[in-house]
């Protein structure tokens, strides 16, 4: 999931909620848009390697 941040900035949190803190993962933080897309896709690559 990438949320655009008051900065301008694209942050990439994860799809399910943590147990222990009851928010989402910080998965990176990104300047454009296209740089958190193409992270979002190498994640979801390993995830199913």
């Amino acid at each position: 999931m990438i949320r655009k941040l008051k900065s301008g900035q694209y942050r990439i949190y994860s799809r399910k909620i943590d147990a222990k803190t009851h928010k989402r993962k910080n998965l990176g933080t990104f300047e454009t848009l296209e740089g958190a897309k193409q992270h979002e896709q190498e994640i979801q690559y390993f995830k199913r390697r």
